[in-house]
């Protein structure tokens, strides 16, 4: 396959996914209604309705602005050459295997963040401040992107480096190097992410004795389920809106609440939303998603050898000799197509997990707080209750409120 046509993929690739994000935003939008739906009443009341309507428009709109300019900001690297000019700028600064092509990507990252941080600015301190929802201030704000890009940094440059390493020391076999060392880090992170990462950014506090705890530990005992390791963060330091999480296997297993759910749902609803997560750990459903993950990289890792060291690659992008962060860049334009067929299969798996999740906690504790919770965190964040199906096909990992709730009735 000769530079023009992989050139010529490529692009197409960008336009084909952009107007089909474009198209699945246009069927959301004609799918919502002005009025309140009849399947709606009892969860959102007419005001309440309203203010989620001009939230999801201000979100669609700003979704549209932002997007758009993502998608000419590529359209005009790829076709002024705009790789090829961070390429031999990078190599001003140093010609070392391994550290070019973490010049490289140190400058696009760099770039990115500085012409994306307007957007970012803005969603969080207008929309999401006009909506109620933003409780960040500047500086957490500030902090957040340098500890952010201090722990992408370390993290980051660190597997890149020997990512870049084995493929320069192994051969043809450095991608099963590169499995290896990603599916350890991969297990590491899902064990030590609420221990290590999340103290970084957030307070975790043990849940305080008194009704609540004795509640949890109460169901715990009755599922079987040894839980030492029961946290509530300070997510009202960002937002309003309240979520809870598990994370971490065998003894490092933790579950966190946001204080903005500990605080403000019943002891019912919260025990039941952390049947919900239990659910998740008793069904593998955990282990299994880090299975599957670790082998859709080997997967991915595979055919990246199979053409990284095409110099067409380098050459789509107007770099004349092969060069190995360049064809990193075409390879991943290339994937994305296939990437978005796996991210669907694995939505669908995932709603399957949720179903599930949701029965195991109906049959161990109950129903009724568990659709409460579910309900109130919908109307909380102001979530779109009526996605269009296709959406829901594509893009959603969690079946909607009104799906969970039939199910949970059912």
């Amino acid at each position: 396959m000769n530079p023009q046509t992989i050139f010529n993929i490529i692009i197409a690739i960008i336009i084909i996914n952009f107007l089909l994000e474009r198209w699945l935003d246009w069927l959301n939008d004609k799918n919502a209604s002005e009025t309140l739906p009849e399947e709606l009443k009892g969860i959102y009341d007419e005001e309440k309705y309203t203010k989620q309507r001009a939230y999801d428009k201000v979100k669609g709109r700003f979704s549209m602005i932002s997007s758009s300019f993502s998608f000419v900001l590529i359209l005009v690297m790829l076709f002024f050459n705009g790789f090829a000019v961070v390429d031999d700028y990078a190599k001003t600064i140093t010609d070392n295997p391994i550290l070019l092509p973490m010049v490289f990507f140190a400058i696009l990252m760099i770039a990115s963040d500085i012409l994306t941080t307007p957007f970012s600015v803005y969603s969080t301190f207008v929309i999401e401040e006009k909506f109620g929802f933003n409780r960040t201030t500047i500086k957490t704000y500030i902090l957040d992107k340098i500890k952010g890009a201090l722990v992408g940094g370390v993290i980051g440059g660190g597997l890149l480096a020997l990512f870049i390493w084995f493929y320069n020391s192994t051969g043809h076999f450095f991608w099963l190097w590169t499995w290896g060392a990603i599916a350890i880090f991969m297990i590491l992170a899902t064990m030590f992410y609420a221990s290590v990462i999340v103290p970084l950014f957030n307070k975790l506090t043990p849940l305080a004795d008194g009704e609540l705890k004795s509640e949890i530990r109460d169901y715990c005992k009755k599922v079987g389920f040894n839980l030492d390791n029961l946290f509530v963060m300070d997510g009202s330091k960002r937002s309003s809106k309240a979520n809870a999480f598990f994370s971490g296997l065998g003894l490092k297993k933790k579950i966190v609440l946001y204080d903005t759910l500990a605080n403000e749902y019943s002891k019912e609803e919260i025990t039941a939303v952390l049947a919900h997560e239990i659910g998740h750990y008793k069904k593998k459903h955990t282990l299994i998603s880090m299975i599957v993950g670790v082998l859709q990289m080997g997967v991915m890792l595979f055919i990246l050898s199979l053409v990284i060291n095409k110099p067409e690659f380098s050459m789509a992008l107007g770099v004349q000799e092969k060069s190995f962060h360049i064809g990193l860049i075409v390879f991943s334009m290339l994937y994305s197509p296939l990437s978005m067929l796996i991210g669907v299969v694995m939505n669908i798996i995932s709603r399957k997990n949720e179903y599930e999740a949701d029965n195991y906690a109906k049959t161990t504790y109950k129903a009724e707080p568990l659709v409460s919770s579910l309900k109130k965190l919908s109307v909380d964040s102001l979530s779109n209750l009526t996605p269009h199906p296709y959406d829901v096909f594509m893009n959603y990992s969690h079946p909607t409120l009104l799906q969970r709730i039939k199910a949970l009735y059912n």
